[in-house]
This record gives C-alpha cells, sequence and structure tokens, in this order.
C-alpha cells in the first residue's frame, strides 16, 4: 500500500474525531447554557446565559436594581434551564388626606395595591377617589376620604306650658300662681358623619324621655268686686264671715286700768281709744284693718271701724267693739254680728 493511499484515511479519521468532540463541546455548552426572560415593567426580552445566579446575569446585561424596586428572586439565587426574572421599578404617585398631599413610591399599580405597598390602611367606612380597583399612572393623585361616623347623647330641655284658668274664687284684675312649672327633659341620640374632620351631616337616631315637664298653672279671677249697701253707703269689701262681738268702754271693769294709771285709754296700736276702735285676736284679723260692722238684728249698724286694739279674752272669731259709755256698752251687750274686711 503506497503513502498515498494510506492519508485520506487519516484525516478522515481526525475529521470524525473533532467532529465527534464538537458535538460532545456543543451538548456540553446546550447543557449548561440557561434560558432567561427579563420583564422589567411592561418590556421584555429573552437571553441565553453561562452565568450561574441571577445577580450575574443583571450585571452581565447592565440591569441596575433601584432602591424600593421588586424583583422575583434573590440576587444569589441559582439560574434554572428557564428562568422568568420580573423586575417593578418603583413610580411616585401622590396621595391626598384632606388638604395635605404626600408623595410616595409603589411598584403597583392599582390604588388598593399602591396602598398596601406603602402601608396605608383605611377605615372601616373611609373610599377613595378612584376606586380601590382603578390602575392609576405615575403621578396620578390618590385622594383618600377618612369618614368618622359619631354618636352622640344630648341631653334637651323640653319648655313647660303656661295654662292660665279663669276662677270665681279670685275678684278681676288679679291672678295667684297656683302651681310653678317645671322643665322636661329628654335624651337624643344624634348619628354625626364627618368627612376629612368636616361634619357632612347628622341625624337624629333615637329619643328617650326623662321627666315630662310640669306646666305653670296661673288662675285669673272673673268675681266682681263685692259692694255692700249698708245704712251709711257702699261698702266694697274682699272678705266677710261672722263673729261674735262683744262691747267695752274705759271703766275699770272694761279695761282694768283708771284716769292716771300708765296706758289708760291708749290701744294697743298705740292710738286713743274712741268709737270705732274694735279690740282683736290678731291672728285672725291684723291691727290696722278697717271693718265694718253689721247688726244682725234690727238694731242699727256699729257701722265703720278700725282693729287697733287687742285684748286677753279676745281670742279667735271674737271682736270687742269700744263705746264711750258704760251705759252704752251694756245696751250693746254680746251678740252675732258681720264683719266685713275693707278694701285698703
Amino acid at each position: 500500500m503506497d503513502e498515498f493511499s494510506v492519508k485520506p484515511k487519516r484525516y478522515l479519521k481526525i475529521t470524525t474525531i473533532l467532529a465527534i468532540a464538537a458535538i460532545i463541546c456543543l451538548g456540553i455548552y446546550e447543557e449548561k447554557t440557561k434560558t432567561v426572560t427579563i420583564c422589567i415593567d411592561d418590556s421584555k426580552k429573552t437571553v441565553r446565559t453561562l452565568k450561574p445566579t441571577v445577580g450575574d446575569v443583571l450585571q452581565s446585561e447592565g440591569i441596575k436594581l433601584e432602591e424600593g424596586g421588586y424583583i422575583n428572586y434573590k440576587i444569589t439565587d441559582k439560574l434554572k434551564k428557564d428562568t422568568t426574572i420580573t423586575i417593578k421599578t418603583p413610580k411616585i404617585y401622590k396621595i391626598k388626606f384632606g388638604e395635605k398631599i404626600l408623595e410616595v413610591k409603589s411598584t403597583e399599580n392599582t390604588v388598593e395595591n399602591i396602598l398596601k405597598d406603602v402601608n396605608i390602611d383605611l377605615g372601616k367606612n373611609d373610599y377613595t377617589y378612584p376606586t380601590l380597583s382603578a390602575k392609576v399612572n405615575p403621578m396620578d393623585e390618590i385622594e383618600i376620604v377618612n369618614v368618622d361616623e359619631i354618636v352622640e347623647t344630648v341631653k334637651k330641655d323640653i319648655p313647660f306650658e303656661e295654662v292660665v284658668r279663669k276662677t270665681s274664687k279670685l275678684e278681676k284684675g288679679t291672678s295667684k300662681v297656683v302651681q310653678e312649672g317645671k322643665t322636661g327633659l329628654k335624651e337624643i341620640q344624634v348619628k354625626k358623619i364627618f368627612k376629612n374632620g368636616q361634619l357632612v351631616s347628622e341625624k337624629l337616631i333615637s329619643e328617650k324621655l326623662v321627666s315630662n315637664p310640669v306646666p305653670k298653672v296661673i288662675e285669673k279671677g272673673t268675681k266682681e268686686k263685692e259692694i255692700y249697701v249698708s245704712s251709711r253707703g257702699n261698702v266694697r269689701y274682699k272678705k266677710v264671715f261672722t263673729v261674735v262681738a262683744t262691747a267695752y268702754d274705759l271703766s275699770y271693769a272694761s279695761c282694768g286700768k283708771r284716769p292716771g294709771d300708765r296706758g289708760y285709754g291708749i290701744t294697743a296700736s298705740g292710738t286713743k281709744a274712741r268709737p270705732g276702735v274694735v279690740s282683736v285676736d290678731p291672728r285672725v284679723i291684723p291691727l290696722g284693718t278697717k271693718l265694718y260692722v253689721e247688726s244682725l238684728d234690727n238694731r242699727s249698724d256699729y257701722g265703720f271701724a278700725i282693729a287697733e286694739d287687742t285684748g286677753s279674752a279676745i281670742k279667735g272669731n271674737r271682736i270687742d267693739l269700744f263705746f264711750p259709755s258704760g251705759k252704752e256698752a251694756k245696751i250693746f251687750g254680746r251678740r252675732k254680728v258681720k264683719v266685713y274686711i275693707l278694701e285698703d
């Protein structure tokens, strides 16, 4: 066999070996190569890499993570055959509380998730604008409306009425309070709703009576002033009653004093004893009261008089009438009379 016939066989063998080696290396490369899909917000790209970790492939692709951003793997996590890396970069949103506006960063794009991301909790009745499910764009404003419901218990006075009753027991032009008025009380529960600290509505939800008001009762007189026609003219009076009347004079037998004795002829009121002076029980007829004394028999009235004196024996419905002489006092004796209490 010549040299020429041997060389092609040698070349074929070498070529075959190299091809097999290439196939083996390609297989090893394919085995170690990983397909990585990188999703950054709304963009996506796929790379093939031999890098072992998430951090290595991001570095090789020139991708830097922003502070506060989101990634679904740790930087040190090993890459698998097919790996999808999701990255969300933080966006700035405006949160409005009443008149206050706060800028926050979040990787989310719905109102509800943004608030959760920045640890803002809503109260039971709070709401937002736009709604929680709405998607928002960076720098959009999210308004939070804080709603507070407060139930207040308020005590409220119930005014009393004034009742006027007519009575014939009182004279016209006169009145008398027979019952003082008293204010009642009730408890009212009111629900008040505040939005961002401002009262927007209130509603009565219950009412409880604590005490009833007591009306003020006033009696007004309808009685015409009475006029008694006596033998000495018309007499206007406000009260009349019957009493037992006796008579006295300045004799020692009547008054127990003689001329020259201290207080002789002087009444309990300090006036001089004279016709028309009547001795009374001040508990029944006050001293100074003007009177008219009417006889109940056919004799003449004693007439106009004034209560100015007292006596130890004059108690209750008894009076003692002064006469200038013992003879007249004896003639009068003891009898029943009508006493009219005159108007001043």
